[in-house]
């Protein structure tokens, strides 16, 4: 049988991690079963073989405990490299993210850094339960003095977890699980546009899809779809949440003067409520209707036969931009006015 063409995500990832260990000493790869397992997705497979159980090695199952220990080694100049496992495992370790990686280098007027990378494979579309499809990237947008990031492909992976990896800020790296057999022709290693920059994955005149990680590869597909009927779509990928750079995308959404922001997290207090409210205040003189939203529905998340309701595809995309206000649906008043 033929191998697959082009670089998976989850390749990019492992050897973005492979050669980050074996370029800088300093850097430690942990977490639960990471080690001969090679993780659940098998993004740290042959690691250990090659670096042996002092550059990778498992840790207890106590997320908490991960992340304490790493807060503890970078304090000493190590550069530690983490696993969540899954994205709700890491709440337990809530506490040790929030009052100590995010403040230590505020708190210490920055004296110390703590260069530690939270890797989390995020979201659903893999059939899995609740506690494994959670897209939790709110809680830690939140959280000044975290970095936040996700790559949407493979190229991305590869070259935003390097770039993570010699950051002196603590990086929450969300992995978008879904994608990681996603592929793309690259030559690996690459190096992509500064993961602080949001870029432009296809230009458009009409409309700009805002997006990020998994919800990327949708939007393109929502964007192909809609140029077949006519209708050319811009699609923006943030790719670092926090701190945002929202100049590309005002600037795309200026050009265009229609938004609509795609996520894949439940759509009440999302992260794309932080970016609808940007483009509000910067592009108000610009917009020809109102900054629409989609993303997942406001509920737990559902069993895996039903997961494909709550997740955003192409079609509930396409609704939304059909909703946004087009000429042809304005109608005069016949008192020099126009009503929707």
């Amino acid at each position: 049988m033929a191998a697959a063409p082009g670089v998976s995500m989850g390749e990019a990832l492992n050897r973005a991690l492979h050669d980050a260990i074996e370029q800088d000493p300093d850097v430690l790869v942990y977490g639960e079963d990471v080690g001969p397992l090679g993780g659940v997705f098998r993004i740290t497979d042959g690691l250990i073989g090659e670096f042996g159980p002092e550059r990778v090695f498992d840790s207890p199952l106590a997320e908490a405990g991960i992340v304490g220990t790493a807060i503890g080694m970078a304090m000493y100049g190590l550069r530690p490299v983490v696993e969540m496992q899954f994205d709700a495992f890491a709440y337990p370790a809530f506490e040790q993210v929030v009052s100590h990686l995010a403040k230590m280098r505020n708190r210490t007027r920055g004296a110390v850094a703590l260069p530690v990378v939270l890797r989390v494979p995020y979201g659903g579309g893999i059939g899995g339960v609740e506690h494994h499809s959670d897209s939790s990237e709110a809680y830690y947008t939140h959280t000044p003095g975290l970095r936040v990031v996700t790559p949407g492909t493979p190229a991305d992976a590869y070259s935003m977890l390097r770039e993570a990896v010699e950051c002196d800020d603590p990086v929450v790296f969300l992995e978008p699980k879904r994608r990681y057999w996603s592929r793309q022709e690259v030559d690996l290693p690459v190096r992509t546009e500064p993961m602080a920059t949001p870029v432009v994955r296809r230009p458009g005149t009409d409309a700009t899809l805002v997006t990020y990680g998994p919800m990327v590869e949708t939007a393109l597909e929502a964007a192909e779809t809609a140029a077949a009927e006519g209708r050319s779509l811009e699609v923006v990928d943030v790719r670092q949440l926090a701190p945002l750079d929202d100049g590309v995308v005002t600037a795309s959404v200026r050009r265009t003067g229609r938004a609509v922001v795609v996520h894949e997290a439940s759509v009440f207090g999302g992260y794309g409520a932080e970016l609808a409210a940007r483009i509000g205040e910067r592009c108000f003189h610009y917009l020809e209707a109102p900054v629409l939203r989609v993303g997942g529905l406001d509920v737990p998340y559902p069993p895996p036969k039903l997961e494909h309701h709550h997740l955003p595809d192409a079609n509930r995309v396409l609704a939304a931009v059909d909703r946004l206000q087009w000429e042809s649906e304005w109608t005069d008043d016949g008192e020099g006015r126009v009503r929707p």
